[in-house]
């Protein structure tokens, strides 16, 4: 049998309580799920899901695109920009 440790890690409180609700109804613990975490980016030699930030979705770089060409052309203005 393995042996196991204890390790500590820092959350926010609402992410750490909402990790153990999501959890709890999956039927884990939140040491079950970091397990899970843990083996799954070791398998994979990764972290095992998709990590991205919305502002650069490609749906969000084309509206960036059309917004600063409609400025440097003149038909809209910056304020109108910040205001859309």
């Amino acid at each position: 049998m393995s042996q196991t440790i204890n390790v500590t890690i820092r959350l926010e409180k609402d992410i750490k309580e909402s990790a153990e609700n999501l959890f709890n109804n999956l039927g884990m613990n939140l040491s079950t799920a970091f397990n899970i975490f843990a083996r799954q980016s070791l398998r994979q030699g990764k972290i095992p899901f998709e990590i991205y930030d919305p502002f650069y979705s490609e749906k969000n770089q084309k509206r960036l695109a059309r917004s600063i060409a409609n400025a440097e052309s003149g038909r809209v203005t910056v304020r109108e920009l910040i205001e859309d």
